[in-house]
């Protein structure tokens, strides 16, 4: 007798399945999907040709990026991973107005910039909340965890950021305005070169830290921001803020940028995206450094400042002080820069050879991906792999197809260097999703990354704490049908990090390669990497056994 979850793994599939069935018209049902790892009523067979090769990518377009890396990561596996950023800035009110005075009253304050802040919150969760007493009075404290931060905890650098002079087009004159303007993740060059060498966060360290600058010791700091205000009754109210990049903007920039603008810079943010063309942030001395995955459109720049108002109350005029904030938000076009160094050897030359490869180098950024080719040879040149033919020969109900990839867990043993959770396989040739991918209905709404589980790629560790990673496998069940039941074109298949398996977009290479001139748009954005076990591994070799494959679980006819 199945156990009950068994039966609901089988209903689930089946229902799968029937939406797969009813979203397209050609698709022919062969079998029983299974979800898990019980096969006991099926045939295995693991002996279908596979070969797999690594595949550099180099400089790739990373603009309009959803979020951005900013920082250094070592990775001994790969080699040092610097990301700087430019991004473009917009008012969030247009044409705001200043000096709100009469010209003709000497007696009137200007208006004065207090303070400029730029915020950008991290990533985190909070970790712990209690209850403190701060000078006789009670206060909440929340401490937090933050996420997506990779490289050794608190580990600073220099972080600079300046006003740039490069302008960021919307569209590409090369291609008469009709497609939307690349830049890619090796323009760092450029935009420091048109850099206003102005710096920018040049305030001194708060507290008991005053060696140095915001920019000199830089790290991603968790604890909340405690900032005071006073309330109506001029009385001292602290509030508290989760993690974020806090940063003192030169308050001069800013007074003659807006307060002394030009007529008619700020009336629009057409006009005042190219009068302001952005900031660039620019990280160095990282050893070995922090980077973060940051969502900048979620950041902030607000001018504090206070200006005199005019009032005139039964004919008599007078003038007001009042605190007022602008705020600019970091949204419009950007690019994420990218820089390689210290390269392994191993790596670079692994990735860049056109071999079948004994290990597939897999990383994100301006990294590499593994090609896959399954079902080897068409001898008869009819457009259908002889093996392929030999399994429709046979009748075969293809119940569950997968590939199983190994991590190569010598090479990655370094406990300080985080590994991919997730890994993306894709049509090569056509630059899209496979279709096990686009039919699994699979969510998680606590974490929509895990999203698409039947599908898979996902990584599974050890039963341990702090466990590291054995394995990715990944479901190519309707793939296979396909080829089987409808002649669909063995593809050549691509294998990439991914930081978000939900989007599964595509960002151009600045050159083609043999393989591909595009590579999925989630892997530019992660600096991670793994080593996994390929498919050039001989026979009794003490790691054949570990070698890429695909498992086939399948009926035969009666």
């Amino acid at each position: 007798m199945f156990k009950k979850s068994y039966l609901q793994q089988i209903l689930f599939g089946l229902t799968a399945v029937l939406l797969f069935a009813s979203c397209d018209k050609d698709f022919n049902e062969l079998g029983t999907d299974i979800v898990g790892d019980d096969h006991f009523l099926f045939e295995r067979y693991t002996d279908a040709s596979v070969k797999a090769y690594n595949q550099k990518l180099g400089p790739i377009s990373s603009n309009n990026l959803p979020i951005n890396p900013l920082g250094f990561y070592y990775n001994p596996a790969f080699g040092t991973t610097q990301a700087n950023f430019v991004t473009q800035v917009q008012l969030d009110s247009e044409n705001p107005t200043f000096n709100n005075v009469d010209p003709e009253n000497y007696d009137v304050e200007p208006t004065e910039i207090d303070s400029i802040i730029l915020n950008i919150p991290y990533y985190s969760k909070v970790d712990e909340v209690e209850e403190v007493e701060v000078d006789g009075v009670k206060e909440i404290r929340t401490t937090y965890i933050l996420d997506s931060i990779y490289g050794v905890q608190e580990s600073k650098f220099k972080l600079s950021v300046y006003q740039s002079n490069y302008f960021l087009r919307d569209l590409d004159p090369s291609q008469s305005l009709a497609e939307r303007q690349l830049y890619f993740t090796d323009m760092d060059d450029v935009i420091d070169n048109n850099k206003i060498p102005v710096l920018l966060n040049d305030a001194p360290l708060s507290g008991n830290n005053t060696d140095g600058h915001e920019n000199t010791q830089f790290y991603f700091d968790k604890r909340e921001h405690k900032t005071t205000v006073l309330n109506e009754e001029d009385e001292v109210v602290p509030t508290r803020s989760v993690p974020s990049m806090r940063l003192h903007l030169n308050k001069t920039v800013f007074t003659n940028l807006l307060l002394n603008a030009p007529s008619g810079q700020l009336t629009n943010n057409a006009v005042f995206r190219n009068y302001f063309r952005g900031l660039y942030f620019k990280v160095e001395n990282g050893n070995p450094g922090q980077m973060a995955m940051l969502n900048f459109q979620g950041g902030k720049i607000t001018v504090h400042y206070n200006e005199d108002k005019k009032k005139t109350v039964e004919g008599v005029v007078t003038y007001e002080r009042e605190f007022k904030t602008l705020t600019m938000s970091m949204t419009g076009n950007t690019v994420s820069l990218l820089n390689n160094s210290n390269e392994n050897v191993d790596y670079l030359n692994a990735a860049n050879s056109n071999q079948e490869a004994a290990k597939l180098y897999v990383k994100g950024g301006q990294g590499s991906i593994a090609v896959i080719d399954v079902f080897g040879a068409d001898a008869d040149n009819n457009g259908i792999a002889d093996e392929i033919e030999v399994i429709k020969a046979n009748g075969w109900m293809i119940n569950e197809a997968n590939l199983t990839f190994y991590i190569d867990r010598t090479a990655m043993s370094d406990t300080r260097t985080a590994e991919p959770n997730r890994i993306f396989l894709y049509d090569l040739n056509n630059r899209r999703t496979l279709v096990d991918y686009i039919f699994d209905p699979t969510t998680n709404t606590v974490d929509p990354k895990v999203g698409k589980y039947i599908y898979g790629g996902i990584i599974e560790k050890e039963d341990v704490e702090n466990g590291r990673g054995t394995k990715y496998k990944i479901r190519i069940t309707n793939h296979l049908r396909n080829m089987i039941s409808n002649d669909s074109t063995n593809v050549r298949l691509g294998l990439s990090v991914t930081e978000n398996i939900n989007s599964v977009a595509f960002s151009k290479l600045r050159t083609a390669n043999t393989n591909t001139e595009y590579a999925p748009n989630m892997s530019v954005l992660s600096p991670l990497g793994t080593i996994l076990y390929g498919t050039n591994i001989p026979v009794g070799d003490p790691d054949y056994d570990k070698r890429l494959k695909l498992e086939i679980y399948y009926t035969k006819p009666d």
